[in-house]
């Protein structure tokens, strides 16, 4: 493997996790907002 397209395969590994990442917080986001719709804490 070139250094080039290693560096092009890290770029997109990133990008794909931060994809993940973004969508598992929406996730949690509207697990918690179902969970207590008041924002209370309890």
């Amino acid at each position: 493997m070139t250094t080039r397209a290693a560096l092009i395969y890290q770029h997109t590994a990133m990008e794909r996790d931060r994809a993940i990442a973004d969508a598992l917080g929406k996730l949690a986001e509207e697990a918690l907002s179902k969970q207590d719709p008041d924002g209370s804490g309890t």
